[in-house]
């Protein structure tokens, strides 16, 4: 079979074992769901993956939900132990996210044991004030001790923040990027917060205490934070929540946009183009095909950010170009 695109079977474990109710949390909402999977479950994703001709060679068995390894340890062994054998047939492996404060030598042991590849912590800010306005239950300290130590039993690492979190401010979240940055995880996910009902969020919300970033402020925020990730060569391979019709359903506020991780990419490039200018009234840029929407912006929102400039900008697609944005024409102010 042909090498195909990495991809991930998601199996969520809602609430499960997870000792604390932080103030963000409405599993149900995020994942949709409210059933506990068990092992039969697992068997079927596997099988019904294998079965559409999915690369298996480039697919991780996902547990998502936030707190795997702090499920009670009969039940986490038996979704594990269901997933094995697919690993052993040719599977990629194994990932799982949990909690910082649930890792473990003795977990660790576990997760090696039965062929788990990449771990996802949820840092989820690294300013303790933060941590515990927000009830997480962890320090910063506990992220870095966990990510170094899932790092020393060489499994990937990935760490996960939130930006826009009750208590927090722009520069505490790039306080965070950074002080994550510095762990050398291999990836990265940035969610901004959405307020969610039946949160203490929520609550916080609807009585005036607490108020997220605009929506233009929190893409200009993750756009720096996105170069900054690209820089130090970690991949952000999520950003923003996925689109869903139960969070637009319970939703109350926050940082939310379906094609969220579009807007932070054309902001990207805006900043880019704006770099290379110095001073133009008429330039022409050049991108990958691949690139094109991305620089034009949604609805050409790059093009008109220009125009507005009293800049007129053209960008074209080049086939055989390799870099991301070049400039090749301007035209200088007299």
């Amino acid at each position: 079979m042909s090498m195909g695109r990495h991809a991930n079977l998601s199996i969520f474990v809602p609430h499960v074992g997870c000792p604390h109710k932080c103030s963000f949390c409405n599993q149900n909402t995020i994942t949709g769901q409210t059933d506990i999977p068990r092992a039969k479950d697992v068997k079927a994703v596997c099988e019904k993956a294998v079965a559409q001709g999915l690369d298996i060679s480039q697919t991780e068995i996902a547990f998502f939900g936030g707190s795997f390894t702090a499920v009670p340890r009969a039940y986490m062994t038996e979704l594990l132990e269901a997933a094995k054998p697919y690993v052993e047939m040719g599977f990629k492996g194994i990932r799982c996210s949990t909690r910082p404060d649930a890792i473990s030598t003795e977990i660790l042991d576990i997760l090696k044991d039965y062929g788990i590849t990449a771990i996802e912590l949820g840092a989820q800010s690294m300013c303790d004030d933060v941590l515990l306005m927000n009830e997480r239950g962890h320090t910063s300290r506990d992220v870095e001790a966990a990510a170094r130590l899932v790092k020393q039993y060489g499994f990937t690492l990935g760490l996960q923040m939130m930006v826009g979190l009750y208590g927090s401010t722009i520069e505490k979240d790039i306080e965070t990027a950074h002080r994550l940055i510095a762990l050398e995880p291999s990836e990265a996910r940035i969610y901004p917060t959405v307020v969610l009902k039946n949160t203490k969020l929520g609550e916080l919300y609807q009585a005036g205490t607490y108020r997220t970033y605009p929506l233009n402020d929190a893409v200009a925020l993750c756009a720096e934070l996105l170069e900054m990730f690209n820089q130090a060569g970690i991949k952000v391979i999520k950003l923003g929540l996925h689109s869903s019709q139960d969070v637009e359903r319970d939703m109350l506020g926050g940082i939310y946009h379906p094609a969220f991780r579009e807007l932070c990419e054309s902001y990207v490039y805006r900043n880019k183009m704006e770099r290379l200018m110095s001073g133009e009234k008429e330039c022409t840029f050049t991108v990958p095909p691949q690139e094109l929407s991305k620089a034009l912006g949604q609805h050409r929102s790059n093009i008109e950010y220009f125009r507005n400039k009293g800049i007129k900008v053209s960008i074209k697609p080049n086939p055989n170009q390799v870099s991301a944005l070049e400039l090749i024409t301007n035209i200088k102010t007299e």
